[in-house]
C-alpha cells in the first residue's frame, strides 16, 4: 500500500512507481511517485502524462514536476546522491518502446523542495557527436568528435555474405559506408569510486548500415561536476558485439 492513495479514474492518474528517501534535505523521509495515465480500453502498457510527484515527509505537502517527454513504457525511479551533497537525487527512466531500444532519462535534485534538472537525455544526445566510418581491411572507425577520441572495430568476423557486399576480395571498400551512434539507450546509477556518490553509466548502440546491424556499444561513465554530468578525464569505452560461430 502506498502512503497516499491515488485512485485512478478516467480523469485521474495512477501510481506507476514509488520510492522513499530524503530528497529535500531536511533529514525526514519523503515519498516520491511517478504517476500517469494508461488507456483503459486497450490493455496497453503504454503510459501518458507521466509526472514526478514528491510528498514532503514533514509537511505532507505535494509537489508536482512535469516531464518534457512524458509518455512511454515501464517508467522507473531510483533515489541516490549524484551530487555529493548527502541528499538523495531522483533518477527517472522511461522505456520508449521503439525498435532502437531508447530510454528517456532525467535526474532531478529536489533540495529545499525546489526541483532542479541535473540530467536530460536530449541534452546528452546533443552534447557528444560521433562519426562511424567503414575503412579498408574490414575496419570501422568510431570518432567522438566532441572528445576527439577514435575507436577501431575489426569486423572481419561478420561473415562472408555481409563483408562481400561492402568489400572486394582484397579487403578494399567498394564504396563509402557510414554508420552511426544512437542516442542514449539506457543509463545505470553506479558508484564507481565507492564513496557513496553515484555516477551515471550510459550506453549507446553503434549501428552499421542499418539499425539491426549492431557493431558495438559506446559506454560512458558520467560524473557530476557541480553543474552538469560530464565524461571524466575522457573516460569512455567501446564494447564490441561478438559474432556467433557457425
Amino acid at each position: 500500500m502506498y502512503p497516499y492513495s491515488f485512485r485512478p479514474t478516467e480523469n485521474q492518474p495512477t501510481v506507476l512507481a514509488f520510492a522513499q528517501g530524503d530528497v529535500n534535505g531536511d533529514g525526514i523521509i519523503d515519498n516520491v511517485y511517478l504517476t500517469g495515465r494508461k488507456p483503459n480500453d486497450t490493455g496497453s502498457p503504454y503510459t501518458t502524462d507521466i509526472t514526478l510527484v514528491i510528498q514532503d515527509g514533514r509537511t505532507q505537502a505535494f509537489y508536482s514536476v512535469p516531464l518534457e517527454t512524458n509518455a512511454g513504457y515501464a517508467p522507473t525511479l531510483f533515489l541516490g546522491d549524484f551530487t555529493g551533497d548527502g541528499v538523495d537525487d531522483i533518477q527517472i527512466n522511461i522505456n520508449s518502446g521503439g525498435s532502437g531500444g531508447f530510454y528517456f532519462v532525467y535526474i532531478y535534485s529536489f533540495l529545499n523542495n525546489q526541483a532542479n534538472e541535473l540530467f536530460n537525455y536530449e541534452t546528452f544526445n546533443d552534447q557528444y557527436l560521433y562519426d562511424v566510418v567503414y575503412q579498408d581491411n574490414y575496419k570501422v572507425v568510431i570518432t567522438n568528435q566532441t572528445l576527439k577520441l577514435d575507436y577501431i572495430i575489426d569486423i572481419s568476423n561478420k561473415g562472408e555474405e555481409y563483408l562481400s557486399e561492402i568489400y572486394t576480395r582484397d579487403g578494399k571498400l567498394k564504396s563509402p559506408v557510414q554508420g552511426w551512434v544512437s542516442g542514449l539507450n539506457t543509463a545505470y546509477p553506479v558508484d564507481f569510486d565507492g564513496n557513496g556518490v553515484y555516477e551515471l553509466f550510459v550506453f549507446q548502440r553503434i549501428a552499421g548500415r542499418y539499425n539491426a546491424d549492431g557493431l558495438g556499444i559506446v559506454q560512458s561513465p558520467l560524473f557530476f561536476d557541480g553543474r552538469k554530468f560530464v565524461i571524466k578525464d575522457d573516460w569512455q569505452y567501446v564494447a564490441v558485439l561478438g559474432m556467433k560461430q557457425q
